[in-house]
């Protein structure tokens, strides 16, 4: 990977950390007491904590959750230094970036080494609540799966 490319890539796993952070740092702040901002349709603003994984499953897991976030932050970034391209590239940074947004809520808001929540907000009312992060995780692993298909079908020809 190219050194401009490198650092575009870490302009966008800065991005998806500030913007995740943020907005954490927004909702935290505008809808603590129950608040709820209704926006358009099913979609609302509404506060949650998440001290599992997605879909609120393994709720009492929070440590081992938080070291295995560690690892795929871990083994993405070799990964990405040795040979990921284009958008597979892309789809790491996204994961990569998604992942120490939820990390951080992990080690930061809780009472002890990471048993923090994971501070949510998004609500469709159909779906379970996320954040920033939770999408950019979601998008970057249907990118990889994408481009995962795009590259075995060049090399298929």
């Amino acid at each position: 990977m190219s050194r401009e490319a490198t650092r575009r890539l870490w302009i966008l796993i800065a991005s998806i950390v500030v913007a995740d952070q943020l907005t954490k740092h927004w909702a935290l702040n505008r809808l603590s007491g129950d608040r709820t901002i209704d926006l358009v349709g099913s979609l609302r603003f509404n506060l949650a904590f998440n001290k599992g994984m997605a879909f609120s499953q393994a709720t009492g897991a929070g440590p081992i959750i938080g070291a295995l976030g560690f690892v795929i932050v871990i083994v993405m970034v070799l990964w990405l230094r040795r040979s990921a391209t284009g958008a597979a590239a892309v789809a790491a940074g996204m994961i990569v970036g998604g992942a120490i947004g939820n990390l951080i809520d992990r080690l930061f808001r809780g009472d002890a080494w990471l048993r923090g929540a994971v501070v949510d907000f998004i609500d469709l009312q159909w779906f379970p609540i996320f954040n920033i992060a939770d999408s950019a995780i979601s998008l970057g692993a249907m990118l990889m799966i994408v481009a995962s298909f795009r590259k075995s079908s060049v090399t298929d020809s």
